[in-house]
């Protein structure tokens, strides 16, 4: 009687076989030490700039080349502004208007995240909202200042609902859009691995939509900081919008220069800030932050 053949038994795969290859690791190396470099000259290049500009505006006011009683030197300018430092004249204003940028910054996009998610959630919510979101969006921000002067009167109130409003349509329209642009093939796999409710929401719904709320907090840092300075122009007597506009009504032209480059440093700050936050959150659209060398 004859043996009953066996199947071949199935070797396992061997540890080496899934090893990258050494050309492999070579060229995610490569990549890796060429993204550092392009990051180092963009760098390089931020810092590089404004010297390079301010340096020919020094030069064309001392030359001559520009009138020195409208364009003060740089250099005098941070003469005046370490004087302003020194006084506390200047961290007076930094704190009032800080205080009021922050207040109405937060509240607005805490606001317009909610918002924007409720619509982009529930559909009766976005048929009714809508259309008188488009329509508010579209009037000015700051023209909304004479009807909250008269309905607050001369207060703190006025100057943070003005930045309140101006971010919640920008962050709002950012968030419904980053759920309403969700690949219907996404909800269709989630819906058949039995996510719902809450569980949709919370993974896959929010973090699909936290890019586009990160671009809405971005671009809403600027517009608040220009919101909030042409308000501190007629409607306070505080504030880096407040110094800007006087010292021009007093032709003091330094005083001027220190509040427009205050206004710039705050508002760079400002975004550095939400751009950090956003690595933070979502590391993995970091530049060069998905090169990661493979270890042998």
């Amino acid at each position: 009687m004859s043996a009953t053949p066996t199947a071949p038994r199935s070797e396992a795969p061997r540890a080496d076989a899934f090893q990258p290859s050494p050309d492999l690791n070579g060229a995610i190396a490569r990549e890796y030490r060429r993204e550092r470099r392009l990051r180092t000259r963009d760098l390089l290049l931020a810092i590089a700039t404004p010297i390079v500009l301010m340096a020919c505006w020094e030069v064309a006011a001392r030359g001559g080349l520009l009138d020195a009683r409208l364009f003060t030197p740089p250099s005098k300018i941070v003469e005046r502004a370490a004087q302003m430092i020194a006084d506390g004249e200047l961290w007076g204003h930094i704190e009032a208007t800080s205080a009021r940028l922050l207040a109405g910054f937060v509240i607005g996009s805490v606001l317009g995240i909610i918002a924007g998610l409720a619509m982009g959630v529930w559909r009766p919510v976005r048929a009714a909202l809508g259309p008188t979101f488009t329509a508010l969006y579209a009037l000015p921000k700051i023209a909304i200042l004479p009807l909250l002067l008269l309905i607050f009167g001369l207060t703190e109130t006025p100057k943070v609902l003005a930045v309140v409003i101006s971010v919640f349509f920008v962050v709002q329209i950012n968030t419904l859009a980053g759920i309403v642009q969700i690949d219907a093939r996404i909800l269709e796999a989630a819906r058949a691995y039995k996510a719902t409710g809450w569980r949709l929401f919370r993974y896959i719904l929010l973090p699909a939509a936290t890019p586009a709320i990160m671009t809405g907090l971005r671009v809403s840092a600027g517009m608040s900081v220009i919101v909030i300075t042409a308000v501190e122009f007629v409607a306070s007597n505080d504030g880096l919008g407040y110094l800007i506009w006087n010292s021009w009504q007093l032709f003091q032209p330094q005083d001027m220069y220190v509040g427009l480059i205050t206004v710039s440093l705050l508002g760079a700050v400002l975004t550095g800030l939400i751009i950090l936050f956003e690595r933070a959150l979502l590391p993995w659209r970091r530049p060069g932050g998905s090169h990661r060398k493979v270890k042998k």
